[in-house]
C-alpha cells in the first residue's frame, strides 16, 4: 500500500468568489409536441420546479426570454415548431461559501481534495458558481494558461454533501473518470445483488470509504451493521424528492459503524462509519434511523425521516427574481452536522497500486488520545 508523500506545507488553491455570479442561460428548441403552447404555458410546465406561474409571468415581463433572438414580453405569445427560446437567469449573489481547497494526493489520473464543510461540489439550486467544480475549472485554466492546447479540468467522481467535509476524489482523464466511477458503483451493485450482504463484501471492492461522525446519544453496542433501504419521497423545496429510510420502496444500503468513544463530549458518541454502498445522505439517514442522528443535523431525526414533513405543502410565493422563495423547512444542503470523509483506500486506476489517502480530522471529531497527540506536535 502506498501513502501520499509527506510535505511540510500542504498544497492549497482557491480564488475568492465574486460578489455576483454570471447568471445562467437555458436554451430550448420548440418540439412539435410543444407547438401552439403559449410562452407561459411552456415555461410553467417544463420548468415548474424553477418558479410558480406568476414568477414566470414576471420573468417574461422583465424581458428575460427571447424567441429566435427577439425579446418577448407577452406571456401569451404562441410558440412555433423549431423556434429557439432562451431564458436568461440574471446574475445573483450566492450564499456565503468557503473557497480554499487542500490537495491531499495528486497524480496524472486523479487529484484528491480536502473539501471544507459549507462548499457544494456541483452546481445546483442557489449555488451555480460557488462550487468545487468551479475552483477546479479556475485552477486548470491557470495551470494551462501557457499551454496551447488546454487539458480538460478534473471532475468529481462521487458525492459529498455540502455540509460534509473531507476527501473528495476527482478524475483528470476520461479513462480515470470511467474507472473510478466504476469503483464507487461496484459496492452499491454488490449490495443490490444481495440484500443479505455482510461485511465481507468490502473485501472484493476496489475502493473503501471511511467517515468520522459525532452522533447524539450513547450507542450501547461497539459495532453496528445498518441494513436499511433508502428511498425517496416528495418534500417541499427539493425538486427531485428527499431521500429517507424506506423499507417498502427503498434501495438496499449498508453501513458498518464502529464506536470510537462514548460520552467524552456529553451525551454523544464518536463513531467511524464505513459505507458499503453509496446512497445519497446514507450515513445521515442510517444513523438517524437507529435513533442517533448526527449532532447538529438540521434535517434528519430518529427513524431516518425529516423533522418537518408535509409532502403536500407547496409554497406558491416567489422571490424578487421570480423563483421560489428559499425553503423555510430544512433541506439536505443545510449544514451544521458533524461528518467528515476521513480515509479512502483505492486502486490507482492505471497502475492498480493500492493508495491510502487521509484527510486531517477536525478537532471535534478527534478521540481524546488523538487530541492529546495533536497538542503535543
Amino acid at each position: 500500500m502506498s501513502n501520499p508523500p509527506e510535505t511540510s506545507r500542504p498544497q492549497t488553491f482557491g480564488l475568492p468568489w465574486p460578489e455576483l455570479n454570471d447568471g445562467l442561460f437555458y436554451n430550448d428548441v420548440v418540439r412539435p409536441s410543444d407547438s401552439e403552447l403559449t410562452l407561459i404555458e411552456f415555461y410553467s410546465s417544463k420548468y415548474k420546479n424553477s418558479a410558480p406561474p406568476l414568477g414566470w409571468v414576471q420573468r417574461i415581463g422583465n424581458g428575460q426570454i427571447t424567441v429566435d433572438g427577439i425579446v418577448v414580453t407577452d406571456p401569451n405569445t404562441i410558440l412555433r415548431v423549431g423556434s429557439e427560446i432562451v431564458y436568461h437567469r440574471l446574475p445573483w449573489s450566492e450564499p456565503d461559501a468557503p473557497y480554499m481547497l487542500e490537495v491531499l494526493y495528486e497524480d496524472d489520473d486523479m487529484v484528491s481534495l480536502n473539501k471544507p464543510s459549507g462548499l457544494q461540489v456541483l452546481p445546483g439550486g442557489l449555488f451555480q458558481q460557488r462550487t468545487v467544480l468551479t475552483q477546479l475549472q479556475w485552477r486548470a485554466s491557470k495551470q494551462s494558461s501557457s499551454v496551447a492546447c488546454q487539458e480538460p479540468h478534473p471532475v468529481p467522481v462521487h458525492r459529498l454533501g455540502r455540509g460534509t467535509s473531507g476527501i473528495l476524489l476527482c478524475a483528470k482523464t476520461k479513462l480515470a473518470k470511467t474507472r473510478l466511477a466504476a469503483f464507487f458503483a461496484d459496492g452499491t451493485s454488490h449490495i443490490e445483488g444481495n440484500r443479505n450482504t455482510n461485511v465481507e463484501t468490502c473485501g472484493v471492492r476496489k475502493i473503501s470509504k471511511i467517515y468520522r461522525a459525532l452522533v447524539t446519544g450513547i450507542l450501547d453496542e461497539d459495532k453496528v451493521m445498518i441494513k436499511q433501504p433508502i428511498g425517496m419521497v416528495r418534500y417541499p423545496g427539493v425538486a427531485k424528492g428527499l431521500y429517507v429510510a424506506s423499507s417498502s420502496a427503498g434501495k438496499p444500503a449498508l453501513s458498518k459503524v464502529d464506536v470510537l468513544e462514548r460520552g467524552m463530549q456529553g451525551n454523544k458518541t464518536l463513531v467511524q462509519v464505513e459505507i458499503q454502498s453509496g446512497r445519497p445522505h446514507q450515513i445521515r439517514i442510517h444513523l438517524s434511523f437507529i435513533g442517533h442522528p448526527l449532532l447538529g443535523d438540521p434535517l434528519y431525526v430518529s427513524g431516518g425521516q425529516p423533522k418537518c414533513f408535509d409532502p403536500e405543502f407547496i409554497d406558491e410565493s416567489f422571490a424578487t427574481d421570480g423563483g421560489y422563495q428559499r425553503p423555510i423547512k430544512p433541506v439536505p444542503g443545510d449544514c451544521g452536522y458533524c461528518l467528515h470523509a476521513h480515509q479512502l483506500v483505492l486502486s490507482q486506476p492505471s497502475s492498480n497500486q493500492v493508495i491510502k489517502i487521509t484527510a486531517p480530522l477536525p478537532p471535534v471529531l478527534r478521540t481524546q488520545e488523538e487530541a492529546e497527540v495533536n497538542n503535543t506536535n
